[in-house]
């Protein structure tokens, strides 16, 4: 296991490598939606570059949390998404209906998603009283600093390494040496923990 502290807007991965079979997904579907339309700008961002890289993706703005659920029912290996979180880590829709994020992971991991990401700034505390990710076959990643343009580079360089057919904790651990330095500046701050560790998400 490999456990980081989280430093300034630095990364923590935790959870590597669980028992689970190995497994090689070719043509990996993705979904990158929204819940909230203040997100526009960085989902157009993040969108395009997901579409440099795989051929089957979906780019969304989701009116509900029911219709993201219905929409992740579809069968993706990917989800991208942008929500905001109240207190404890509940995302809400504009009709205020709330979801845990323990229950979006639950939901993702029933539909065989691989990779999920949360891709808008969220404090660190919500994310750690609202999911719990522990035991359960699935990549999380969740953003606490876009650190502006940054992440976008970071997403193109990590998107080309695991569509070719590295793993996501080795293109992750290549990207993110766990030794502080410089190169620091020119990542965003996210939390990964790696649940699926084995598998391959291939364009």
């Amino acid at each position: 296991m490999i456990d980081g502290r989280i430093r300034g807007s630095r990364v923590k991965i935790t959870g590597l490598f669980p028992r689970h079979p190995r497994q090689v997904v070719t043509e990996s579907k993705v979904l990158v939606c929204s819940l909230d339309p203040r997100f526009r700008e960085s989902f157009g961002v993040d969108s395009k570059v997901y579409l440099r890289h795989y051929r089957h993706v979906d780019a969304v703005f989701s009116s509900s949390i029911r219709d993201l659920l219905g929409a992740i029912e579809n069968g993706y290996d990917i989800v991208h998404l942008f929500s905001p979180l109240a207190p404890g880590g509940l995302l809400a829709d504009s009709s205020d209906v709330t979801l845990l994020g323990s229950e979006l992971i639950g939901n993702c991991c029933e539909r065989d998603v691989k990779l999920l990401w949360i891709a808008n700034e969220n404090m660190p505390d919500d994310y750690v009283k609202g999911f719990k990710a522990a035991g359960r076959p699935l990549n999380l990643i969740m953003t606490i600093s876009r650190n502006g343009t940054k992440f976008a580079g970071f997403l193109e360089k990590l998107l080309s390494r695991i569509s070719s057919g590295e793993t996501l904790p080795s293109a992750w651990a290549a990207l993110v040496p766990q030794a502080e330095g410089p190169w620091q500046q020119d990542l965003p701050g996210c939390i990964f923990f790696a649940g699926r560790g084995d598998v391959k998400l291939i364009s």
